[in-house]
């Protein structure tokens, strides 16, 4: 879709919209030769502001911090559509080791801006 700007030109916005396609991926785990295939769908920007913000934790004080474990879990529960064990629930993940969980957590976006050179905890401070 486009539209025009205020100085007249043409702004075509749908090349800024995921398209939601299922894509298949495989993966490998470090230390074995093991690999599998796995189907994920895209994380809007809007849905990973939303996870993000649900894993944000506020002090009386106004201190802030960030649960990035949850964020984790909670962008692959949303991202993994088809996978070897089925159904990606909150009880797998809290069931696998650190090898299967390393090559889950690469598909995670990441919680900073991609733009972005700031650790985590520079972010939390701007909070």
């Amino acid at each position: 879709m486009t539209t025009e700007t205020s100085e007249g030109k043409t702004f075509d916005f749908s090349k800024y919209q995921i398209d939601n396609a299922i894509e298949e991926k495989t993966l490998s785990i470090e230390g074995t030769r093991d690999e599998f295939k796995i189907k994920v769908r895209p994380l809007s920007w809007s849905r990973r502001n939303q996870l993000m913000s649900k894993c944000i934790t506020w002090t009386s004080g106004g201190e802030s911090s960030f649960d990035g474990d949850a964020f984790v879990r909670s962008c692959l529960r949303d991202i993994i559509v088809e996978a070897p064990w089925g159904r990606t629930t909150e009880s797998f993940l809290l069931s696998i080791d650190a090898r299967l969980g390393g090559a889950l957590e690469k598909l995670v976006p990441s919680a900073t801006s991609e733009d972005s050179e700031e650790s985590p905890d520079e972010i939390k401070k701007d909070v």
